[in-house]
């Protein structure tokens, strides 16, 4: 009797181990060791990384926000099961957030990686105060997806 309870914890132990292996969660970006999903350069500046999870919880990094756009403007059935779309704060190096909810600067003051010149910050008091001090225009995330898709740039 007591090796059937023993087998049963051993089995109710591994079933949780295993269901807690599958949480679909953001991944912290290896910078300078992964490549961007959509270009496949080297993901390696931490003010600009982008992240999306998949509905089954696999990751896909990009080196920008921009190469995140592209990437769900081309494949759109990832962007309606995408579990997390999210991008880097610039004040906050390595630190992501969602996507919808950031504030984005296109300016030429602040060139990103793939040169559509688009930050993310996760402050909209910080954006606004950012671009009265670089110029450019400030955008939400449709916008700078739009922005994206057109090739539009600041002059």
């Amino acid at each position: 009797m007591k090796s059937l309870s023993l087998y049963m914890s051993c089995l109710v132990l591994l079933f949780v181990v295993l269901l807690a292996g599958c949480q679909v969660k953001p991944q912290p970006i290896a910078y300078g060791e992964v490549n961007c999903a959509h270009c496949q350069m080297t993901v390696s500046d931490n003010r600009y990384g982008a992240e999306m999870i998949n509905d089954k919880g696999k990751p896909f990094y990009f080196d920008s926000a921009e190469c995140l756009a592209l990437y769900l403007d081309q494949n759109p059935d990832q962007a309606v099961k995408a579990a997390y779309v999210l991008v880097t704060d610039f004040t906050k190096p390595g630190e992501l957030m969602v996507a919808r909810s950031a504030s984005f600067i296109q300016s030429k003051e602040l060139p990103s990686p793939m040169g559509m010149y688009l930050t993310a910050v996760a402050d909209e008091a910080t954006a606004t105060k950012m671009q009265q001090q670089v110029g450019g225009r400030l955008l939400n995330w449709e916008q700078a997806m739009t922005a994206v898709k057109n090739n539009e740039k600041p002059e």
